[in-house]
C-alpha cells in the first residue's frame, strides 16, 4: 500500500443531515483493479471478473428480476411514508444491559436476529467514524488541506451528530515514515498549514444524559481511513512487523498500519506525538478523570475501512496500559491487521471486536486474500506459529446488498465500500432469515451522497452532495471567491507567530 493513499482521502463520503451546513462531496473516480501503470481496460476488467470469482462474489441479480424485485417490495407508498418518518430509531435505554450491547459475551445471541438496541448503537458509533470524512478538508486548493474543517468545540453541530450526546474532548494527528505522504502534493496552495500531518480522527465522551441511558461514561475513539477500493491494491500481502514489548512474542501488524499509527517527528508541527501517543495521553486523561468521579468508564474504538485497522491498534495499546477498563471495538469494512498471535494478544487483554463487514466489499478480504485465518484449521506442524498470516479478529457481522431492495445489485466496488451502504444495511438488518427491515429509520439518499447505488425508481441523483456552488461566495464585489475559514476553524489559532511557524 502506498502511504500517500491512505493517509489522503480521495473519496471521501461526508454525511451531514444538517441543512444549513452542507459537507462536500466529490464525484467518484472510475474504480480499476488493475495496477497503476496498466491502462488496458480489458485487462482491468479480466482482474476484476477474477476476482470476484475467487472470492465468490455473486453481485448480480438474476436476468429480469431487477425491476420486480424493486416493484414487489417497495411501493411509491412505502416511499412516501419513508420519507415523511424520523430518520434515527428510538433512543432505548440500555444501562441495565450496557455490558453485553458493549460485547462482554462477544455478542452472543444479539447478532443474528440483531438485538434493535444493539443496532441503534452499532449505528451511533458508525456515524462517529462517517463524521471524520465528513469534516475533512480534501480540497486541493484550499491552503488547509488535509485538516479537519471545524474546531472540536463545533464539529458534532456542524455535522448534525449533537443528538448522539458525546461532546469532542480532542483532535488526532498522523503522519508516516513508510513512503512519506505526499498528499500535499495535491494541494495548489503553495503554504499550507502543514506539510507533514493529516487530521485522522478524535477522542470524545458521552455527555451527562447520555451517560445515564448507557449506564456507563463512554470515552470514544474514531479513526478515518480511505474509501476508494482501488487503494487498497496492493495490499493482498504486505510485511508484517512485531508489535509490543514483550519477550518471545509473536504478535505482529502490517507494517503501513503501525507506521501510521506510531509515526512521529520533532520537525513538524503536528506530530512531534505520534497518533498513539496523542490519543493515549487523552484516554488515560479522561480515564482518571470520570474514575476519579467514582463513575464506571468503558472504551469504545470505531474506524472504517484503514480507520478499523488503527482502532485495532489503538486497542491493543490500551487494554495493555489500562487495567480493568472495558474496551470494544466496533469496525466497518476493515482490512485484516496482524496474525493470530496479535489475535490472541487482544482475546487476553479482554478486547471485545465486532466486525461488520459487506459481502460484496473487497477491503475486508485483504490483506491475505488467500493465505489467512482459515489456515488455522490445519495441524500447526504443517503452518508452524502462522506468525506470517494475516488475521481477522472478534465476531462478524455480515451484510449482504442484495438483502435491500433500495440498493443496485450489479458491480459496484466503490459503492459496496462506502460508510453510507454499511449504515443503511445495519438499519435494515434483521437476521439472516428475515427481508429487509420494513420499519428501518435511515434516509435512504444518503446512499448515493457520493456513489450511484440506489435503484433508479428512488430517483436520487449519484453523488449528489457537495458543498453550495462547489465552495465559492460571492463576496461584497460581486465576484465568486474561495472564502476564508472562521479564525476558531484554522488548525492553530491565529496569533503572533503564526505566519513564521506556518510551514513547520
Amino acid at each position: 500500500m502506498a502511504t500517500s493513499s491512505v493517509l489522503y482521502n480521495p473519496l471521501p463520503v461526508p454525511q451531514s443531515t444538517k441543512k444549513r451546513s452542507p459537507s462536500i462531496a466529490r464525484a467518484p473516480r472510475e474504480i480499476v483493479l488493475n495496477p497503476p501503470h496498466t491502462s488496458s481496460s480489458g485487462q482491468a476488467a479480466r482482474l476484476a471478473k477474477s476476482l470476484l470469482n475467487l472470492l465468490h462474489l455473486h453481485v448480480e441479480a438474476p436476468p429480469g428480476t431487477e425491476d420486480l424485485r424493486f416493484s414487489r417490495q417497495v411501493s411509491s407508498r412505502d416511499i412516501d411514508e419513508k420519507y415523511s418518518a424520523p430518520t434515527k430509531s428510538p433512543k432505548e435505554v440500555i444501562c441495565n444491559k450496557w455490558r453485553e450491547i458493549h460485547g462482554s459475551s462477544d455478542w452472543e445471541n444479539l447478532l443474528d436476529p440483531l438485538h434493535p438496541g444493539l443496532r441503534r448503537e452499532i449505528i451511533k458509533y458508525g456515524e462517529f467514524a462517517q463524521a471524520t470524512y465528513d469534516a475533512f478538508d480534501f480540497d486541493s486548493f484550499s491552503e488547509y488541506c488535509g485538516s479537519c474543517r471545524y474546531n472540536k468545540r463545533k464539529l458534532f453541530d456542524e455535522l448534525g451528530l449533537n443528538q448522539n450526546g458525546y461532546e469532542v474532548a480532542e483532535y488526532i494527528y498522523a503522519m508516516s515514515h513508510v513512503e512519506i505522504p505526499r498528499w500535499l502534493e495535491r494541494s495548489q496552495v503553495a503554504d499550507t498549514w502543514s506539510k507533514d500531518s493529516n487530521w485522522i480522527g478524535y477522542v470524545a465522551h458521552s455527555d451527562d444524559e447520555e451517560t445515564r441511558r448507557i449506564g456507563r461514561r463512554d470515552i470514544l475513539v474514531a479513526w478515518r481511513g480511505t474509501v476508494a477500493p482501488s487503494e487498497w491494491y496492493e495490499d493482498f500481502q504486505r510485511e508484517l512487523e512485531p508489535i509490543g514489548n514483550k519477550d518471545g512474542h509473536h504478535a505482529r501488524v502490517e507494517r503501513g498500519f503501525l507506521s501510521i499509527y506510531t509515526s512521529r517527528s520533532e520537525s513538524t508541527r503536528y506530530n512531534k506525538s505520534s497518533a498513539s501517543e496523542q490519543a493515549m495521553s487523552e484516554i488515560r486523561k479522561l480515564v482518571n478523570l470520570y474514575r476519579d468521579r467514582g463513575e464506571e468508564v468503558s472504551l469504545t474504538i470505531t474506524g472504517h475501512s484503514l480507520g478499523g485497522a488503527l482502532a485495532l491498534l489503538n486497542a491493543h495499546e490500551a487494554s495493555s496500559a489500562i487495567p480493568n477498563l472495558p474496551t470494544s471495538v466496533i469496525t466497518f469494512g476493515a482490512p485484516r491487521v496482524g496474525n493470530s498471535a496479535f489475535r490472541d494478544e487482544l482475546r487476553g487483554n479482554g478486547v471485545k471486536t465486532l466486525r461488520v463487514v459487506v459481502k460484496q466489499d473487497l477491503v475486508p478480504k485483504m490483506p491475505g486474500l488467500v493465505f489467512n485465518e482459515s489456515l488455522d484449521r490445519f495441524d500447526e506442524h504443517i503452518t508452524g506459529a502462522l506468525e506470517w498470516v494475516y488475521t481477522h479478529v472478534g465476531a462478524e457481522l455480515k451484510l449482504d446488498v442484495q438483502s435491500s431492495p433500495f440498493l443496485k445489485h450489479g458491480f459496484n466496488l466503490l459503492g459496496f465500500h462506502m460508510m453510507e451502504t454499511y449504515l443503511h444495511l445495519v438499519d435494515g438488518f434483521l437476521s439472516t432469515r428475515s427481508n429487509f427491515r420494513a420499519d428501518a429509520k435511515r434516509d435512504v439518499a444518503l446512499v448515493n451522497k457520493a456513489c450511484d447505488m440506489l435503484v433508479d425508481e428512488l430517483r436520487v441523483p449519484h453523488s449528489w452532495h457537495q458543498l453550495a456552488h462547489k465552495g465559492l461566495v460571492c463576496n461584497e464585489h460581486g465576484r465568486w471567491v474561495k472564502p476564508r475559514r472562521d479564525p476558531e476553524d484554522i488548525p492553530s489559532p491565529i496569533g503572533v507567530g503564526h505566519k513564521q511557524n506556518f510551514c513547520c
